[in-house]
């Protein structure tokens, strides 16, 4: 047994050895060295073996190695060090993703539309408002692109504060700190940190839906509960799809704590039904004047999935989990939360656990899988698993130092495996859109890239699948690229055009689209 210890110490220190050195890899700007610049999960090898060999490493624990005066430092400052750190690596990667992207495009373009009444291309009634609408006041002070992911960062800030705040009365204001950390460093979240999306925010304003609900049975005589509707009013007014989650959120809730008692707190149970109704009620008219039905606009966010059957986002869940959602480390901690969760047995832990087991399957059978759309039970399980690893002082500093180097290099990851291809895409894009820019009169792009070919070019823009035509005198432009997708064949383009006699112009591109083909007539 003794020598089975020693060895597992010896496993867990070579490989914690080989995790960290990736880190500096990265850092060194040498990861092209790790295949798609992705580094080895050694961590998941490590955990295990420091786990078997805890016996020889608690000496070690016990002796402290300067952890008192770490211990020492208040766990606020360590909270705004991790907003600081967040803040600066938005800023690091803001030049490696200059142009706005596919996504980013359609709700920026929705937000300049409210500003200065230009197309919004891509929109479609589905999208909630949300983020336009935070989009058009951040333009209303600079109008550009910086402005609005100047937004985006806002919105990463607020998340990583409400999961310091949140974690921090769960557990410590130190372990708050670490778990922002580790948040921070997932390659799935810092992945979307420099962009003007939703998800993130979404997700604090579903935390905060999580906390109230745990104070609502924690906390005697609390009104946390018509709080909690009004939070999840606004989530839902950002991103449609956290309807799902809420959904997770209450199932999980009525399991971990008991329809009883939920009947004892029935009378602001049923103040939150009324928050929760009045919030929502000009959705369900707008909904139902667009589609015929107050949930048409929620059933039809949901069609957009791009699934090939349902249950494959449940499928990619399970594939990903829980590398390739939240890195290396982040990895080891969500696991050691999900073990808490299931040995555990007060309602809070178990709640917080179920909770993160409904979303993935909730969001798995409902729509396509994605990262950015399981954001909170990454959260979630990263609270639970830093409360586990806490038990030992050494290795929640350990934990700290790994993800302050892991953080940078994910960054690096993001800004060379990850960015490139977009950016490639882009310099194809963008000087095709600009070009289409000016000129008098109504214009309409037809192409397989409308969101950001409208925002650069100032045109409406449509898809081929979308296009029916346009009102007398717009200048209507077909793109087409070398390697574009959504393209129509010579016999639907010979269709397309018709009787009209257009011009042709050719404009060769650096990006990976190649040279782009213009077709317009009015």
């Amino acid at each position: 047994m003794s020598n089975g210890r020693t060895a597992a110490l010896v496993v867990a220190v070579a490989c914690t050895g080989a995790a960290v050195a990736q880190q500096l890899l990265l850092l060194a700007g040498y990861g092209r060295l790790l295949p798609g610049w992705q580094p080895w999960p050694f961590l998941l090898l490590a955990a295990p073996a420091w786990w078997w060999a805890r016996g020889r490493w608690r000496p070690v624990e016990r002796s402290g190695l300067g952890i008192r005066r770490l211990r020492s430092i208040p766990g606020p400052v360590y909270g705004l060090a991790v907003l600081a750190l967040a803040a600066g690596v938005w800023a690091w990667l803001q030049p490696y993703e200059p142009y706005i992207g596919h996504e980013e495009a359609v709700y920026a373009n929705k937000a300049r539309a409210w500003a200065d009444g230009t197309p919004a291309a891509g929109w479609g009634t589905y999208r909630p408002p949300g983020l336009p609408a935070l989009g058009r006041l951040a333009l209303a002070v600079h109008d550009d692109v910086g402005a609005l992911r100047a937004t985006g960062l806002i919105l990463v800030l607020f998340t990583l504060t409400v999961t310091y705040l949140v974690a921090a009365p769960w557990s410590t204001p130190r372990r708050g700190a670490v778990v922002a950390l580790v948040v921070l460093s997932g390659l799935g979240f810092l992945r979307r940190v420099p962009e003007f999306l939703n998800d993130i925010g979404a997700t604090g304003l579903l935390l905060l839906v999580v906390w109230l609900l745990t104070r609502a049975q924690e906390v005697r005589r609390s009104w946390s509960l018509p709080l909690a509707a009004g939070v999840a009013v606004m989530a839902f007014y950002l991103r449609y799809g956290v309807v799902g989650n809420l959904v997770a959120i209450a199932a999980a809730a009525i399991v971990a704590y008991g329809p009883g008692a939920w009947w004892r707190v029935r009378r602001r149970l049923a103040m939150a039904g009324l928050v929760l109704a009045a919030g929502l009620l000009p959705h369900f008219v707008y909904a139902t004047e667009v589609t015929g039905s107050p949930l048409g606009l929620v059933l039809s966010a949901t069609e957009q999935a791009n699934r090939v059957y349902v249950g494959d986002g449940l499928v990619y869940y399970l594939a990903i989990f829980p590398y390739r959602l939240a890195g290396d480390l982040g990895a080891v901690v969500m696991t050691a939360g999900l073990v808490l969760a299931a040995r555990r047995r007060d309602a809070r832990r178990r709640f917080l656990g179920l909770a993160s087991v409904l979303v993935f399957v909730v969001l798995g059978l409902a729509t396509d899988g994605e990262p950015r759309f399981v954001f909170l039970p990454v959260v979630l399980l990263t609270v639970l698993g830093v409360e586990a690893l806490g038990r030992w002082r050494t290795a929640l500093a350990a934990v700290a130092g790994l993800a302050v180097l892991t953080v940078g290099g994910t960054a690096q990851v993001v800004a060379h495996g990850a960015m490139p291809d977009p950016v490639r895409q882009s310099a194809s894009t963008v000087p095709v859109a600009r070009a289409l820019a000016g000129g008098d009169g109504p214009c309409l792009v037809v192409t397989g890239y409308e969101p950001e070919t409208g925002w650069y070019s100032g045109c409406d823009a449509v898809t081929y699948g979308q296009y029916r035509g346009a009102p007398e005198g717009t200048r209507i432009t077909l793109v087409l690229y070398e390697r574009g997708r959504l393209q129509p064949g010579r016999a639907e383009l010979t269709r397309l055009i018709g009787r009209h006699e257009p011009t042709v112009r050719r404009i060769p591109t650096a990006g990976s689209l190649g040279t782009a083909t213009l077709i317009t007539w009015r």
